[in-house]
């Protein structure tokens, strides 16, 4: 076992990541240790970036222990930007973390300043150029050690280099990093949420300590992007609500719908929903000081005309509010839509979709006439499941056929209907099972009690397979 990441006390008594546990207790035998968990790390982080959505919009991770602000434009709002800064790092230091934080025109060179301080400097290129070379943080470890050991020690002394000498000797990636470091070349900021649609929000000169208080401000706001969504002729799929707590947590609840949605109160009753499904609940603390609403997803939304007896649409809508609410009290991917794929594959004909994530089919392609028995069963069996079959002729129908430990004697059957596999699988022209499949003769049969089963056999005899399978892939009711 070794240790994975120290504090700054662990890191005063000279221990150091990496170093084995049973080394770092002969030196501290008092020494406090605790199991690693990297995927509450990175919750924790991105919780702390939903929270600094306070101060800009563009918050970006820095796994795995930092975070990346871009406050073009937004510095003003806190008197400057040290005072930004400055009340950002309090925030986190009231959390018990210790913070240490940079300014710099690019997200490279805040990134460097803060891991490498050197002190004061005459400017942000003079102090950009006293880093060391480590401050590229380039992929390979072994780069900055050819770095070094050509007498390339801080970032000026590669600056002062011609940059295609540094390429053909360290790489394109080398110089791309410089570039990036001294705001040459530019590399976009990756936010943590993408620009919404519509954002609105409420500050509070008074931390608001009423969960019901604040739910009845979320109406108004909901009830505002409403009205800017009409404006747009659109209706949202998803809305996005943060609760920002006066200690710096941050609360975000989503809710999704299956058809674009502008009211205020089926908004409202959603997010009731979601706040009803949570594991904790809402705990407003020592109040909330902002809240925010967005609209991440607009689809346009044109007016509906009511049928006479006021049905279809009616329906439609009733059946798409029913199905948000059960998809947020289970859970988005237990409440699914089937939709037709563009495939002959049986299996592969119709997919199965979370309901809220994509709108309902317009229409399934017509098969067979009105009237006719079906062509394909209602359930499918995923996969197909073997069966033990007995036929007069190697490539005839089955006669008699063992499934479950149970046999059944053919009485009729309809086929077969031969499916090929794909042949824009195949390679260099020739089916191979395991890339494009085998040829498929599918039989409708019925036993002698009455019961029908869609079964195929996997492989024309004596040419794609010397014993081909059999499979029942699906019953008809």
């Amino acid at each position: 076992m070794r240790l994975a990441t120290l504090d700054a006390d662990a890191l005063a008594l000279g221990l150091t990541p990496g170093m084995t546990l049973a080394d770092a207790r002969a030196r501290e035998p008092d020494l406090r240790v605790f199991d690693a968990d990297s995927h509450a790390d990175q919750d924790w982080l991105e919780r702390l970036c939903d929270g600094s959505a306070r101060y800009t919009p563009l918050a970006a991770l820095d796994s795995p222990f930092g975070l990346m602000l871009d406050i073009s434009g937004c510095a003003h709002l806190w008197g400057g930007e040290e005072a930004l800064a400055r009340e950002a790092a309090d925030r986190l230091e009231r959390h018990g973390m210790r913070v240490r934080h940079a300014l710099a025109g690019t997200a490279e060179g805040a990134h460097a300043l803060c891991r490498f301080p050197v002190g004061a400097a005459a400017d942000e290129d003079a102090a950009l150029r006293r880093l060391p070379v480590e401050a590229l943080r380039l992929e390979e470890e072994e780069s900055a050690v050819a770095l070094r050991r050509a007498g390339l020690r801080t970032v000026g002394d590669l600056a002062a280099r011609p940059a295609a000498v540094l390429a053909a000797r360290f790489g394109e990636e080398a110089v791309d990093a410089l570039h990036a470091l001294l705001g040459l070349g530019r590399r976009p900021l990756a936010p943590r949420r993408p620009r919404p649609a519509i954002r609105i929000e409420r500050r509070f000169a008074e931390p608001m300590g009423s969960t019901a208080f604040a739910l009845k401000t979320l109406t108004d706001m909901a009830a505002e992007a409403g009205e800017r969504l009409g404006e747009r002729g659109q209706g949202g799929r998803r809305f996005e609500v943060v609760f920002f707590r006066s200690d710096g947590l941050a609360f975000p609840l989503r809710v999704e719908t299956s058809l674009p949605v502008r009211d205020a109160p089926a908004i409202m009753r959603l997010v009731q929903e979601r706040i009803e499904a949570l594991s904790d609940p809402l705990d407003p603390g020592f109040g909330f000081d902002m809240l925010r609403l967005t609209v991440p997803q607009a689809e346009p939304m044109a007016p509906t005309q009511l049928a006479l007896e006021g049905g279809e649409a009616r329906r439609e809508e009733s059946v798409a509010a029913l199905v948000d609410r059960l998809s947020i009290r289970a859970g988005r991917a237990r409440i699914q839509r089937l939709h037709p794929g563009d495939s002959h594959i049986p299996e592969q004909a119709q997919l199965a979709l979370p309901a809220v994530e994509s709108r309902p089919p317009l229409n399934w392609p017509q098969r067979q006439e009105p009237g006719d028995p079906p062509m394909r069963p209602l359930h499918l069996f995923d996969p197909p499941q073997p069966i033990e079959v007995v036929a007069q002729v190697p490539d005839g129908p089955p006669h008699r056929f063992r499934w479950r430990r149970a046999s059944h004697e053919v009485t009729r059957y309809e086929g077969p209907e031969r499916i090929a596999p794909e042949w824009w699988t195949a390679k260099d022209g020739t089916l191979e099972s395991e890339s494009a499949g085998l040829t498929r003769d599918y039989y409708r049969v019925e036993d002698a009690r009455g019961r029908r089963y869609w079964i195929f056999r996997n492989g024309l005899y004596g040419t794609e397979a010397v014993h081909p399978g059999w499979y029942i892939h699906g019953l008809f009711a």
